[in-house]
């Protein structure tokens, strides 16, 4: 199994999926990389040498990837919470940030809604 930034590559896929479960590589930069690194796209993860996974490394420092790109990322959004600006405030309370609607959907951000413990036994004591 092929060890790159920390990263485990799954066993069994071909090269251009298997480079794809990296951090910021994706179906472009997966290629682009392989192709750089002298690499069959088609080949088994499996299957790779070490000179090949040396490569496939030396070709990723061209691009910010895994933890860099995590932090990045982070840093930015870190950024926008500090600016307390709309993007920023939709962030600190968890909720959709770029302009969708959130009367029915956005329960992946929002959370689903929980019913309060005992309501209705309130209600039918009155």
């Amino acid at each position: 199994m092929a060890r790159i930034l920390g990263v485990d590559l799954p066993r069994n896929k071909a090269m251009k999926i298997a480079i794809r479960s990296l951090y910021g590589v994706g179906p472009k930069i997966g290629e682009e990389v392989l192709e750089a690194a002298g690499v069959d796209l088609n080949a088994n993860s499996n299957d790779l040498t070490e000179d090949e996974v040396r490569k496939i490394r030396d070709a990723l420092d061209n691009y910010t990837v895994e933890g860099d790109l995590r932090r990045e990322v982070g840093l930015n959004i870190k950024r926008l919470k500090d600016l307390n600006c709309y993007r920023g405030t939709r962030h600190r309370r968890g909720l959709p940030v770029r302009g969708q609607r959130t009367h029915t959907n956005a329960r992946t951000r929002k959370g689903k809604a929980v019913a309060i413990a005992g309501k209705k036994s309130i209600k039918s004591m009155k």
